[in-house]
């Protein structure tokens, strides 16, 4: 891995070699601004082959095209090079670039720009990285910490609007920095996914419209500030996770589309090449040099600021040709299918580049079908991503909590379903901030009843889901109950912490997450049938399942989940369980410390030798309203 102060060194014909063939990784360390630590100016490099002028203009040269002229590779690479002396750290700068039919295209910002000026202006700005990490121990150990068999339970965060400032303005990277990192430990999550901080023109698009592949918005600081964010949520044990956008850009006029006058990194046919969803260009993954460029993307963030993980956006749009398309406006593989070859092909280097440079990190798949195998090895013709977010999973629960208690026996089926296909991917269950945009409300308005059921059964929700195969992810504001849809201009209603049942909910999340991880059983075989075993999943008439999750060493404790989804306590219900003894009720939703009605168990129960289930022991438990009960029992 390069280190983040050494000078990069000058594009070589085996750069140039591997950009034309789409297998390089790290172009930002050769084309873009590589400025001079001494102070002698900076080495500028931009792919722009269907060019006739290129220049490179900014603060040093006054914005003039004359001073600064690139001149183009003589190997046909369509990279154009200049040294200017005059530039400076601090200075913006574009590419002026005169297209094949003598237009002047719209002035470019750097594609490979390590920093940008601050929205709405859109310029790059001359950078070279001065920061000293201090996360040795995190990174030494974070293989364990990243694995399948570790406990992950990831806070996904929007910077803009988690907290602001008395007047309501963004608070910097450094200064959400200590606040986040006390927060997010507190509540016991062991992740932190950050929604898009690469640079992006539109607030509003919570920066899923990239402009910086390479550059964090400025709009809460330096790239050094964020630096400072993720080494000290690493310094306090948490992972810092970021979400990727590879499967679209916007059309603004200084950003990729048009590049040179020419669809250069999108496709020229608007069937391939326009996104009729998001209003944006899609890449042309099957050209070499945009993959590379992607590559690089990808593996800058996790070279230069020792991100633990990618989670890659809208894998479901790059996979499909007819993604959001209507018969006739798309065109079909060489196969004549629906599938794009060529991402799958980007998609399964990416993996397999990102693992082979990075064994301790993860891939994340935000993908919405049933592609499958996308979460298996390449070599066993997988895409190759570490974990595969459960779309299906998280709208049968929310579909099923919508339901009033009383229609729940009909609709049963939603919480077993999951259970049929569980291990067919490493999945993560999200609780994402697509669910609470857009009119959708939020979390707690999905939950039926009045104000005490909806945050009963919101807890209920997160028993269950704790309690359930594969990994965790929750939005921001879930944690203690959110009113409102999320709103992006706004910080979090935080003030709802004031209300003994919302500060309930947010303490019992907590817990969660404590025991979850304390836990083996809960978290260490999360991708096999081994791991888990139904003792009732057929009780509709009383909305009630209970299950078994268990550890790879048999002799550590197994915890049996059971969750009562109606607002009637159930006395003397038997459940059969695999062994005897005494089963410590270790969490109980209903405790009056998180806003419950006070029904339980008494700390826990005695299984004897009473065939049930099929099982040669049993136990009567007391079942308390709309709760879920974790019962840990050792052998």
């Amino acid at each position: 891995m390069p280190t983040d102060t050494a000078q990069q060194g000058a594009l070589t014909d085996h750069d140039v070699y591997l950009f034309r063939e789409g297998t390089h990784a790290r172009l930002h360390e050769r084309l873009g601004c590589q400025a001079d630590r001494a102070g002698a100016g900076a080495h500028f490099a931009v792919w722009a082959p269907n060019a006739i002028r290129v220049s490179v203009v900014g603060d040093w040269n006054g914005w003039s095209a004359d001073a600064d002229p690139m001149s183009p590779r003589p190997d046909g690479s369509g990279i154009w090079e200049a040294r200017a002396a005059g530039a400076r750290t601090g200075h913006a700068y574009k590419y002026r670039i005169v297209a094949a039919d003598g237009s002047t295209v719209p002035d470019k910002a750097d594609p490979f720009a390590f920093r940008s000026e601050e929205p709405p202006r859109t310029a790059s700005v001359v950078h070279a990285f001065d920061f000293e990490w201090s996360d040795a121990e995190w990174m030494a150990t974070r293989a364990a910490r990243n694995g399948l068999d570790a406990p992950v339970s990831i806070y996904e965060v929007h910077l803009g609007s988690w907290r602001r400032d008395a007047d309501g303005r963004f608070l910097g990277y450094r200064e959400i920095a200590h606040a986040l990192a006390d927060y997010v430990k507190d509540a016991g999550f062991t992740h932190v996914e950050l929604l898009p901080v690469t640079e992006h023109p539109f607030y509003g698009s919570w920066g899923y419209q990239t402009t910086g592949y390479f550059a964090p918005t400025a709009r809460y600081g330096s790239p050094e500030d964020l630096m400072y964010l993720v080494d000290h949520l690493h310094r306090h044990g948490i992972g810092v996770l970021l979400d990727w956008v590879p499967s679209h850009f916007p059309t603004d006029g200084h950003g990729l589309a048009v590049f040179d006058g020419t669809h250069l990194y999108e496709h020229a046919d608007p069937r391939q090449g326009f996104h009729p969803e998001w209003s944006s260009s899609i890449f042309n993954y099957g050209r070499h040099e945009v993959a590379a460029f992607l590559l690089s993307s990808a593996m800058f963030w996790l070279d230069r600021y020792h991100v633990d993980g990618l989670r890659v956006d809208a894998v479901a749009s790059m996979l499909y040709l007819d993604y959001a398309r209507q018969p006739g406006e798309w065109v079909p593989n060489r196969h004549g299918g629906h599938e794009n070859l060529e991402a799958v092909a980007f998609l399964r280097l990416l993996n397999t580049l990102v693992y082979r440079e990075h064994p301790d990190v993860m891939t994340i798949a935000e993908e919405s079908t049933a592609w499958p195998m996308v979460s298996r090895p390449v070599h066993l013709g997988g895409l190759g991503f570490g974990l595969k977010w459960n779309m299906g999973w998280m709208h049968d629960s929310l579909a099923y909590m919508r339901e009033d208690p009383v229609f729940r026996r009909y609709h049963h089926g939603r919480l077993t379903f999951s259970l049929w296909y569980a291990f067919n991917e490493n999945f993560l269950l999200p609780l994402s901030h697509d669910e609470v945009v857009h009119g959708k409300g939020s979390l707690l308005g999905k939950m039926s009843g009045d104000a005490w059921r909806r945050l009963a059964n919101l807890r209920a929700l997160y028993g269950y889901m704790w309690a359930h195969p594969g990994k965790k992810l929750l939005f921001m504001g879930g944690e203690f109950g959110q009113r409102s849809e999320w709103a992006h201009e706004a910080e979090l209603e935080w003030g709802l912490l004031d209300d003994p049942g919302h500060a309930g909910l947010r303490r019992w999340v907590a817990d969660l997450n404590r025991v979850y991880r304390e836990e083996p059983a809960l978290h260490q075989v999360d991708f096999d049938p081994a791991g888990f075993e139904w003792v009732d999943c057929a009780d509709a008439d009383a909305s009630v399942i209970a299950f078994l999750r268990k550890p790879a060493d048999a002799r550590a404790p197994w915890v049996l989940a059971v969750c009562n989804f109606t607002p009637v306590p159930r006395t003397d219900y038997r459940l059969g369980l695999p062994h005897g003894g005494r089963w410590e009720e270790i969490l109980n939703s209903d405790a009056p410390v998180y806003g419950g009605s006070g029904w339980g168990n008494f700390g826990g129960v005695d299984a004897l030798r009473e065939p049930s289930h099929g099982r040669p022991w049993s136990a009567r438990l007391t079942l308390p309203p709309l709760s879920v009960l974790w019962l840990r029992g050792r052998r």
